[in-house]
């Protein structure tokens, strides 16, 4: 499609959690604000290879076992890109505390890879991890018991 209406986009993230109860964030470089690790599914790709793929991609961590935390969709999912394109995410997010290798900045979606603890994130958050992080907060003990 083109033209100026909003399209439908499907990415997959994860949340990494370390032993420490500590998120991995990304900050991009594409809007300057910081995200869980994923992007949108290619052609051909299952939802949890993408999601996998991603977090390698933007990271240089390898995911191992990831499990469905919960799907996003509706006006919270709404975005425009700097660019002007306005999308709608159906935002699949997979977690996982299972996972290795050491981190390392692509430099072209990523100016930053780090851990933060859940009440210490930085404020500037990408709009369609809101809600995610959100969740997040009020379920992360239930990953640690």
């Amino acid at each position: 499609m083109v033209g100026n209406i909003p399209l439908i986009l499907c990415p997959a993230g994860v949340i990494i959690l370390d032993n420490e109860k500590r998120v991995l964030l990304q900050h991009r470089t594409d809007n300057n604000t910081w995200g869980i690790p994923g992007g949108c599914i290619e052609p051909g790709e299952t939802v949890e290879e993408a999601a996998k793929r991603e977090v390698y991609e933007e990271t240089g961590i390898t995911v191992d076992e990831i499990e469905l935390f919960n799907i996003y969709s509706g006006e919270e999912q709404h975005y425009t890109y700097p660019n002007g394109d306005e999308v709608y995410f159906i935002n699949i997010v997979f977690i996982t505390k299972r996972f290795q290798g050491d981190i390392c900045l692509d430099e072209i979606e990523s100016k930053d890879v780090r851990f933060f603890q859940i009440d210490d994130i930085p404020k500037e958050i990408t709009p369609a991890c809101i809600p995610v992080l959100r969740d997040l907060r009020c379920k992360i003990d239930t990953y640690f018991n």
